[in-house]
Formats: C-alpha cells, structure tokens, sequence
C-alpha cells in the first residue's frame, strides 16, 4: 500500500467512524484503474456482534452494513477522498461476511487512479 492508498484508507476509517460512529479496526486500500478496493476487518461494534448471533440479526445487519452505507455515501459525499484524488466518485459496491466480521467496499471514480497513484 503507498502513500495515497493508505491515506485513502485513513479516510474511508474517518468518514465510517463519523457518520456510523464505529470505522473498521483494519482496512487495506488497493488502486485498480478507476476503483479504490478497500479491505475492512473489524466493522461491527460490541451491540452488533450481539444482534449477530441471531440469525435475524445478520440480516439486519448485512443490509445496514451494505444499502444503508451506500445511501450514506449518496446523501453526505466524501468530500475528503475526492480532494485527495482529484476524481470524482461515481459509484460504490458495499459488502461484508457478518460472521467473519470482514468488508469490501469498491470505491469507482471517473479517473484511473491507479495510473495516478497506484503502486507500480
């Protein structure tokens, strides 16, 4: 990961902990052409670990950890991550393994941002 994957990575943590009140403990950022791949471990917070364990709750939450952050992402852009890739975002693919606590979020942009700061 270089300098612009891991700060793009200290800002998806940033922008998460702001609007959901709890970021990934981990999150890894690779650029690929026009996406921003970011791996998440560590997502749910104590109560939704609890909600996990009825199979109900997964539910619950797999569509608030993926819909809900989508429309998040819709209604309070990220500003911050378009300033530092001079891109703007175009659309986000949102998904996460409740039992495995691990997400993806595939951030797409209207640039190839790999070629402007991808790792070689």
């Amino acid at each position: 990961m270089n300098r612009y994957e891991a700060e793009f990575s200290n800002l998806v943590k940033a922008y998460r902990k702001r609007h959901m009140g709890k970021g990934p403990s981990r999150i890894t950022t690779t650029f690929c052409k026009q996406w921003a791949i970011c791996e998440m471990e560590g997502n749910l917070s104590p109560v939704e670990k609890f909600m996990a364990a009825a199979e109900e709750g997964k539910h619950i939450l797999r569509e608030a950890r993926t819909q809900w952050v989508k429309d998040m992402y819709r209604k309070e852009p990220p500003v911050e991550m378009e300033e530092l890739l001079g891109a703007k975002l175009m659309d986000l693919f949102v998904d996460i393994d409740i039992d495995k606590d691990f997400g993806m979020s595939i951030f797409v942009f209207d640039q190839d941002i790999q070629q402007k700061f991808g790792s070689l």
